[in-house]
């Protein structure tokens, strides 16, 4: 298949409606959650790269070495930190991981934020 033709791995995969996140935003789990993703966002490179991919449809890392003043391997580590927390996806393309926001996370994310 062309490449133009082909859809982007982190194009989102659309549901007719997505069923609202119902778990709750008070609580000893949502308090745990709240901290794990509070810890994943606590640093200003990692925001710089949430903002960036949010942005973005999707983008590889080189796209965001290129944007940010950080080497490949520091934006690798902290993609992986935003990857292990939930809030960015990486999917194979070929010999490049391509990244994008979870939007459900990001959501969720929100939602805990907004409690306090």
């Amino acid at each position: 298949m062309p490449s133009a033709l082909r859809k982007s791995p982190c194009e989102p995969v659309t549901a007719p409606r997505e069923a609202p996140d119902l778990r709750p935003v008070e609580g000893k789990a949502a308090d745990e959650e709240l901290a794990l993703l509070a810890k994943a966002v606590g640093h200003p490179a990692r925001v710089q790269i949430l903002r960036l991919l949010a942005r973005r449809e999707s983008c590889v890392c080189g796209d965001i070495v290129d944007e940010l003043p950080l080497a490949q391997s520091t934006v690798s580590q902290h993609l992986e930190v935003l990857r292990g927390a939930g809030l960015v996806r990486g999917d194979i393309d070929g010999p490049r991981v391509c990244y994008c926001v979870e939007p459900r996370a990001m959501r969720r994310l929100k939602a805990l934020v907004g409690s306090l």
